[in-house]
């Protein structure tokens, strides 16, 4: 009996052993796709190791990546997990002060850049990092080292590849993984060979896919959530087709004809957004069918509807939701939807479409799962993040606060024992920051950040992402910010929805130049209104809504307002928008 994979590395060697494929990795390269097969891809990564192992790296070195999703970022991190190297993931949007903090706090070695803009920032950081010696280019740059010259180098070093990876054990640190946060320096989430790959196991279980079937990878590979998914493709022998940049990512998805991808909810809704606007600019008959298939959508439940209910989405599926399922390729079987809380409305349509979109729920600390719905075997509760997975322990403390605990759970923060404490207690319980409840049948439910609940000057706790997914699902709103800390009320920063904004001020012949003439014209700041009013219905009196104020810009990553995993960076945004803000409360 072969032994049970208990590396990372171990799960690609099992595929090659047991089921190898013709295209285990592939990325879109000059329009055309160009594939590694299970054997190419572990002799480059093995002959990568060996380049290194030339330079000097040793196990327990620190090698850096700032790339896009692409063939080579999983190359590279075969090879580092190869030799017992800890692999340190940058995202390409951080600063170049992010970049010099945490290749300085990591003290990497070696740094690979997939192009000529990434290798600019790392190289303008390695002024103030005395340790980085080597930074190799993904991209083919004139003048600059690629990293394929490392393939020809250190090829006499076999047996000793062999003797680093005999001596890799579960244990050993695999990654070093610095969360963006919202606020203050980034902190480095020590995951371990064995906590990445007990979720993966464990995570295998709810994803319904076989040997051979096919998978896009969009999300940031820095990210723990989409590199976890990348090894448990690696297990369960899947195609993995890389895509670096959202562009054309509809072209590519069409191309790929995934069974699998993941997805943030941001992406759900605009993809349901470009459905909705195709749907109202049609007439007649196919009009009335779209609006029955939304009204359909948004009744739909995995219990107790009626014959005559299931008769009608039959007929919708077969005139209207195939044509949403074509879009996406016509083959997906599962998308994973997590980092952020996703709208039940929009789950319920996507999976009344046959588009079965499976909301999860963990942390980078959690290597990250601790949760997540499964549309089989009565697994799926529409507003809930699923039942924990395998061998993880989720209980609710006193206040309410989520707390998880299995071999998932990080070790630590690197260099970090004080923040380390705070989050991981004595009997190993991880404090997530989340506020949340478990129900009879033991689906957990999100309802917000233990952190961002706030407390108004009447003394009432307002929980700001509740109200703030109601708002975002009007079609209006594309983001908002609810405010209101120590203040009389609670308030919101909107962001409209500029591209539905132009079409509906054409429609009801107002006036649209720009998004800054747009949102101090009354007649949206009233429509908008309307948008407020329905989502207070809902509300206590205490945390309704009472005022707002529409911005004219985006929120964006490069804005600062977003982490790079999506995330609102709410003393920023308040800090950027403090006149808007004192604006809303004067006089009060």
């Amino acid at each position: 009996m072969k032994p049970h994979p208990s590396r990372l590395f171990d799960l690609l060697d099992k595929q090659l052993a047991e089921f190898p494929q013709q295209t285990c990795i592939s990325t879109k390269e000059n329009g055309a796709w160009r594939s590694y097969s299970t054997a190419e891809t572990v002799e480059t990564a093995e002959k990568l190791a060996m380049g290194l192992m030339a330079l000097g790296i040793r196990p327990g070195d620190k090698v850096a990546i700032g790339s896009g999703n692409r063939s080579e970022w999983c190359i590279v991190d075969q090879a580092l997990l190869r030799m017992g190297v800890i692999n340190v993931p940058i995202y390409p949007t951080s600063s170049i002060e992010d970049y010099a903090y945490v290749l300085n706090h990591a003290e990497v070695r070696v740094f690979f850049a997939s192009n000529r803009e990434l290798y600019d920032k790392a190289k303008t950081a390695s002024a103030s990092v005395p340790s980085l010696k080597h930074i190799f280019t993904f991209d083919r740059i004139d003048g600059l080292p690629h990293w394929t010259q490392l393939l020809d180098q250190g090829q006499d070093q076999r047996g000793q590849l062999d003797l680093y990876k005999a001596q890799v054990k579960g244990a050993d640190l695999a990654t070093i993984i610095y969360t963006s946060g919202t606020t203050g320096k980034p902190k480095g989430v020590m995951l371990t060979h064995g906590n990445i790959l007990s979720n993966v196991e464990a995570s295998a279980e709810r994803l319904p896919v076989d040997i051979g079937t096919r998978c896009i990878s969009f999300l940031p590979l820095c990210h723990i959530y989409e590199r976890m998914l990348m090894y448990l493709y690696q297990r369960t022998g899947m195609n993995i087709h890389f895509q670096e940049t959202l562009d054309d990512l509809g072209a590519r998805i069409k191309e790929v004809r995934p069974h699998v991808f993941t997805a943030v909810p941001r992406l759900l809704e605009k993809i349901y957004d470009s459905i909705l606007a195709k749907g109202e600019a049609l007439t007649g008959i196919k009009r009335q069918l779209f609006l029955l298939s939304l009204k359909l959508g948004e009744q739909y439940d995995v219990h107790g509807k009626s014959a005559w209910y299931r008769m009608q989405l039959a007929l919708v599926n077969k005139l209207v939701f195939s044509k949403w399922r074509e879009a996406l390729g016509g083959e997906v079987l599962c998308v994973a939807s997590g980092s952020a809380a996703l709208h039940p409305r929009l789950a319920r349509i996507f999976n009344a479409a046959g588009v079965p979109v499976m909301e999860g729920y963990g942390l980078t600390e959690s290597s990250p799962v601790i949760s997540v719905n499964d549309v089989r075997n009565d697994g799926l509760r529409f507003g809930s993040v699923g039942k924990p997975i395998a061998n993880v322990q989720v209980k609710i403390a006193d206040d309410g606060e989520i707390l998880a605990k299995g071999p998932n759970v990080m070790i630590g923060y690197y260099k970090q024992p004080e923040q380390t404490a705070e989050v991981l207690d004595a009997d190993g319980w991880l404090h997530t920051g989340d506020i949340g409840r478990l129900d009879g049948n033991g689906f957990l439910y999100i309802t917000d950040r233990k952190k961002e609940m706030f407390k108004t000057s009447g003394g009432k706790y307002v929980a700001p992402q509740v109200i703030e997914n109601k708002l975002r699902s009007s079609r209006f709103i594309e983001q908002a910010m609810v405010i209101g800390e120590n203040r009389k009320f609670p308030a919101a920063l909107i962001v409209p929805s500029f591209a539905f904004l132009k079409d509906y001020c054409a429609l009801k012949e107002i006036p649209y130049n720009s998004p800054e003439e747009a949102v101090r014209e009354q007649r949206i700041i009233d429509r908008i209104q309307q948008e407020v009013d329905a989502v207070n219905q809902d509300l206590g009196q205490w945390e309704k809504v009472k005022k707002f104020v529409l911005l004219p810009r985006e929120w964006s990553i490069d804005g600062g307002e977003f982490t790079p995993s999506l995330k609102l960076r709410r003393k920023p945004i308040l800090a950027k928008y403090a006149r808007e803000v004192e604006g809303i409360y004067a006089g009060t």
